[in-house]
This record gives structure tokens, C-alpha cells and sequence, in this order.
């Protein structure tokens, strides 16, 4: 019976069941269907172009790096082809056999080879792999030539930087080298350039300050590749966007003539526009060649730029300070006269030396002056009315006149390592010294010495202040692209006009008159006379004993022992055009070793006395292919209006 009742259930149990799966595979069908419709329809659009990412590869294009051209239109930096040769592996079939051939052509070391070989074993087989570069014209004709014999084989042409003017821009322009990983963990730029394999950059001088605007902006170019990563084809090319041009303020021709004259010594001159602030001449000797910093310096030529005593990689004229021994008279005499303490007449007896506290500081003339007036004691340099009148006004005037003259302060120029100097203050020694100030401390900086230091620029910058009686700004740059780059600072001076016309006198007769310390180097053409300050810093401490018994000379010293030679200088004196200031290292007197340096760097300017910009050459504007250019606009010269 209960069989019975079972078999009666059985068809119902097997009904419900079959709905139950029925439903499941209807709701599987549904929820699949709306999926495929999702993927097919709504999806469409992401998963193509996931599709045509996985197939089409973007590669950057480099761009072409912005020329620099000086003052007069002439090219200093430019970009040269670049001649390697590639080997493609799967094309070559016999990769040694290839390269044999190739060595008949052109030199490859058995080293060379094998390092080409073990690059390609790394490599996919399609990949090229640079076997040398750096080849002239000549070589790759020969390898082209015998390309039916050299399968796998292709001569490339690239670019790299040149430098025309290779030592005489060298300290502004710089130079470039690849980006380092040190590069990379110092900059703050994902520029995807960066991670190109050998991409460079700039290393030093304005190739640094100015790597932005020199660099330019990549390009991209879409390629199709299979499976595997084989290059297809070329779907589409974007060019590169090249960097900008630049315009230098600096005249080759005087930049020549300055380093010319230093070449034999550890010295730099800044020649410098006293009406505009263009810098044009900024001349560091020793020089060196940046061209071989661009493809990798050897360690001999490293070591021996390193080990020299003259220092040649370093740019003396922005990055090397000096005490400015007596040149820094003309700050002192500056003050003096804006406090009230000194007036043109008043005289101060020089017996050659001054006692303070159980102290003597001495006169450079053993015998002393005599009576000295203002003019006076610019004219002979006498250090012990400066004694004086530094003691009258004290430190902290001294100081604040220094900075109004631009000591002290580190100028706006595209150039690195450009140091501040010192003009110290009561608190300056407080803090950093941890000490007092003292009298025999406003002595020493009364003639340039103690802790007073300031760069070559500066002290141009200095002379054409004084010069102008204008807050003159140095200017590097005359233009980024066609952008012109301003004139800035020349707004009067917070002096006295009458003031600066007294001190100018003063230099004028250190050149001019019959016992000036730079008559020696005077300019005799009418309309171009010279006004000038010598000085000599002391590197090293005179002692009571040698005093005694004479100061020794300085060609009796061992080099890095003598005297730093200094002069600053500003002419026409009745038209100021132009400020010059020199520091030869370790030459001894300003007078014998610096101030004849100045005067022949001042006749190349005033017989020159060209004060506008040259245009510059039309060139082609670079697109994707580094040695591919187009037209740009010429400059227009300045308006020096």
C-alpha cells in the first residue's frame, strides 16, 4: 500500500525536480547572455582599444636640442650627426662571420666584437645593437658600400652636441652627458625623455640652467607590432617639438681676446656693459675642452683636469671669492662719506703704520704717505687713511654700501656654483664665528682683507655702479626663443651723486696721474681714458720677524703662496661705456699682473665699441629625425634705446 501511495508521488517529485533545473539553466542562459551583450555591446569600445594596445606600440621621438648662438649671431653650441653602426641579429644569420667582414672595413677590437656578441645574446634577435659609433663620413661610405656582403649591417646617423668655440665658452656654456642614474635621483621632472637609453641632458654652465628650455618635447610615433614584438609597421609619426635657441650677451671676439690674454695663468676677467648689464666677456683660465665630456671623458684627460693646481674646471669669475684687497677702498671711501664722517678735503697722516691695543697694521709703503686726502689715497693706495675712516664708520656701514655696490649678494645668471661672497657683520660673526667683532676686525675690512670676500663678477658689477651710479644688473641671456630677456636694475643708486663723482676722480687718477699705482697701464686715446682701482690681496700672514728683516718677495715665494693681483676698471671716464674687473690667482701686484690685462681687455672693447646684437642665421626647425630641420625666424638686433 505504501509501495502504491510512492509510485503515485514519484511523477510529481520528478516534474518539481525538472523545473528546478529548467530555471537554473534558464537564469545560466539569461546571466551569460546579458554578459556577452555587456562585453559585446557596452564594452566594445575599452576592450578595442585594450586590443590595439596590446598591437600598437608608442616609441618617443627625441627632439632636437636648441642652439646657442653669442652675441653677433655665432654659433657656440650645435647639434653634429652622429654616425654608428647597428647589427641586427636574425638578419646577419652569422653574426661573427659578419663582424670579421665588417673589421676589414673599419676598426673593432677582438674586445669591441666580443662585447657586441654578448649584447646580442641578451637581445631578442630582431633588436639592433650598436656595434660603434662616432665614425666619420668616410668610414660609414665604406661600410655602405659594401653592404651587399655585410648582411644584418646598418649604418645609423643620430646627433650629438658640439661646441665650435670648444674653451672659450667652456665656463658658461658647459656641456652635456648622458642621464645618470644620479640624474634621475636629483631630478624633479618625469619627463619620459629621461628614460631614453643614452638621452642627454645638460651637465654644466647654461646646458644646465637652461635645460628646460634647450630640451624640447618629445615627439611619438606609433608602430604595429605582431605577437612577439616585431616591429610591422609605421602607423603614424608626431615630430618632436626642438628645443629654443638661445642668445648670449657675450662677444666671442672679446671673449677670445680676454682668455687669450689669461692663458698662461689661474685668472679670470669679466667684461661687462655698464648701461645694459650685458656680460661681454666672462674669461676663466685655465679652459678646457667640453667636447669630450659629451661622449664619455677618458680618465687620463679626467685626472689631469683634476689634478692641475690652476683649477680649470672651476669658473673663477662667478665661483671663485678673494679677498678684494684694495679694491674695496672705493666702499669704504663710499660710506664714509654717506655717514657724514670724512668730506673731500679732510686729511689723515699715513706714517706707515697704525698701533691699536698693543696691534700694528701696516702701510704697503713702509715709509708712509704723509698727509693724504680722499683723492689721494685712491690715487697711492694708502691703507692707513682707510684704517681710519673704517674705524669712523664702522662695519656695518661698510657693509650695507657693499651690498648697495653688489658685494655680497648672489646675481641672477643661468650659471651654477655661483657663490655670495662675504661682506661680514657684527652678528654674521657672532653666529658663525662664535666671537666678537673687534676693532682690528673693521681695520682689516677697512683695505679688503679679514673675512671681506668677492667674486670677479662681483666686482665688475662694483666698477659699473660706481661708474653709472645705477643698481646695474649682470645679464647672460639676451634671448630664450624670441623672447627678449629685460634689462633689470638700472634705477639710480641711493649715493650721492656728488659722492661717486669724487670717488670716480680718485680712480681716474690711479690710472692718470703722475703717481697713480696703475699709471703704468693707463689708455693715452683721447675720449678713452681708463679709471681704475689696483689691489693685491695677501693669501698668507706677514710676522713681526720677517717684517724685521724684510718682507719676502713674491717671485721668491712658492706659487700658491703669493698675493692675489686685482683690478677694477670703468671707461671712457667722461662716457662710461664699459666695466672690467681681473684677479689673476697668485700674480702678485694688481698693478704689474692684473691692471695691464684689464687695459688691453678694455682697448679690444672701446676699439671694437660694437654695443648691438648680430641676427641670427635662419636654420630648419628640427622634426622627428635629430638631423632633420626647418625654417625659424631670425632675431631682430636689440633696441638699445
Amino acid at each position: 500500500m505504501r509501495w502504491a501511495n510512492d509510485k503515485k508521488l514519484k511523477p510529481k517529485k520528478l516534474s518539481r525536480r525538472a523545473f528546478i533545473m529548467l530555471g537554473m539553466q534558464v537564469g545560466l542562459m539569461g546571466l551569460l547572455g546579458f554578459r556577452m551583450r555587456q562585453l559585446g555591446v557596452e564594452q566594445t569600445k575599452q576592450f578595442r582599444l585594450l586590443a590595439e594596445e596590446n598591437r600598437i606600440n608608442l616609441q618617443l621621438v627625441p627632439p632636437a636640442r636648441g642652439l646657442i648662438y653669442d652675441r653677433l649671431g655665432n654659433i657656440v653650441a650645435n647639434n653634429t650627426p652622429l654616425y654608428r653602426i647597428q647589427i641586427v641579429r636574425e638578419q646577419a644569420i652569422n653574426s661573427t662571420q659578419v663582424l670579421r667582414k665588417l673589421s676589414d672595413i673599419i676598426p673593432i677590437s677582438e674586445d669591441e666584437m666580443a662585447q657586441v656578441l654578448d649584447n646580442m645574446a641578451k637581445r631578442r634577435p630582431w633588436v639592433p645593437v650598436t656595434i660603434t659609433e662616432n665614425l666619420d663620413w668616410a668610414q660609414v661610405a665604406a661600410v655602405a658600400a659594401n653592404a651587399p656582403s655585410l648582411p644584418g649591417i646598418s649604418p645609423i646617423v643620430g646627433a650629438y652636441r658640439n661646441y665650435p668655440k670648444a674653451e672659450e665658452f667652456c665656463h658658461i656654456v658647459g656641456y652635456v652627458g648622458p642621464v645618470s642614474d644620479y640624474d634621475l635621483s636629483k631630478i624633479e621632472d618625469d619627463d619620459p625623455l629621461l628614460h631614453i637609453p643614452r638621452f642627454q641632458i645638460g651637465k654644466n654652465g647654461i646646458e644646465t640652467r637652461a635645460e628646460h628650455a634647450l630640451r624640447g618635447k618629445a615627439g611619438i610615433k606609433r608602430i604595429e607590432v605582431n605577437a612577439v614584438g616585431r616591429v610591422m609597421r609605421e602607423i603614424d609619426n608626431k615630430a618632436s617639438e626642438p628645443g629654443k635657441n638661445l642668445q648670449l650677451t657675450v662677444d666671442t671676439e672679446l671673449q677670445s681676446a680676454a682668455l687669450e690674454r689669461i692663458s698662461d695663468e689661474s685668472a679670470a676677467v669679466v667684461l661687462m656693459d655698464v648701461q645694459s648689464g650685458d656680460i661681454l666677456a666672462l674669461a676663466s683660465a685655465p679652459a678646457f675642452d667640453p667636447n669630450k665630456f659629451v661622449t664619455g671623458i677618458s680618465v687620463s684627460d679626467w685626472k689631469d683636469l683634476n689634478e692641475n693646481e690652476y683649477r680649470p674646471l672651476a669658473n673663477k669669475t662667478v665661483s671663485g671669492t678673494y679677498p678684494p684687497g684694495s679694491t674695496f677702498k672705493m666702499v669704504v671711501a663710499l660710506a664714509a662719506l654717506e655717514a657724514g664722517v670724512i668730506d673731500a678735503n679732510e686729511q689723515v697722516r699715513c706714517t706707515g703704520s697704525v698701533k691699536l691695543f698693543g696691534s700694528k697694521f701696516h702701510c704697503w709703503r713702509r715709509g708712509g704717505h704723509g698727509q693724504v686726502s680722499l683723492v689721494r689715497s685712491l690715487r697711492e693706495s694708502c691703507d692707513v687713511y682707510f684704517y681710519e675712516i673704517a674705524q669712523r664708520v664702522g662695519i656695518e656701514k661698510i657693509s650695507e654700501m657693499a651690498r648697495k655696490l653688489g658685494l655680497g649678494i648672489r646675481h641672477d645668471l643661468p650659471l651654477p656654483a655661483i657663490r655670495k661672497g662675504l661682506t661680514p657683520t657684527k652678528e654674521w660673526k657672532r653666529t658663525v664665528k662664535g666671537a666678537d667683532w673687534v676693532i682690528g676686525d673693521t681695520l682689516n675690512a677697512g683695505i679688503g682683507q679679514g673675512f671681506t670676500l668677492a667674486s670677479p663678477l662681483q666686482l665688475a658689477i662694483m666698477a659699473a655702479r660706481i661708474a653709472t651710479g645705477t643698481a646695474i644688473d649682470p645679464r647672460l641671456i639676451n634671448t630664450v626663443g624670441e623672447d627678449l630677456m629685460p634689462v633689470k636694475g638700472n634705477t639710480p643708486l641711493d649715493i650721492n651723486p656728488e659722492h661717486l663723482a669724487l670717488v670716480r676722480r680718485g680712480m681716474f687718477e690711479v690710472v692718470n696721474g703722475a703717481r697713480g699705482t696703475a699709471r703704468g697701464s693707463k689708455i693715452t686715446t683721447k675720449g678713452m681714458e681708463m679709471a681704475g682701482k689696483t689691489g693685491t690681496s695677501q693669501v698668507r700672514r706677514i710676522t713681526k720677524k720677517e717684517r724685521a728683516s724684510g718682507v719676502i718677495r713674491n717671485k721668491d715665494l712658492p706659487w700658491n703662496r703669493r698675493d692675489h693681483a686685482l683690478f677694477v676698471a670703468f671707461a671712457p671716464y667722461d662716457n662710461p661705456k664699459y666695466a672690467v674687473a681681473v684677479i689673476v690667482e697668485h700674480g702678485g701686484g694688481g698693478s704689474k699682473a692684473a691692471a695691464p690685462i684689464a687695459r688691453d681687455v678694455m682697448l679690444a672693447a672701446l676699439e671694437k665699441d660694437d654695443t648691438g646684437y648680430g641676427k641670427l642665421p635662419s636654420q630648419k626647425r628640427r622634426t622627428g629625425d635629430p638631423d632633420e630641420q626647418t625654417p625659424q625666424t631670425p632675431l631682430k638686433p636689440r633696441d638699445r634705446a
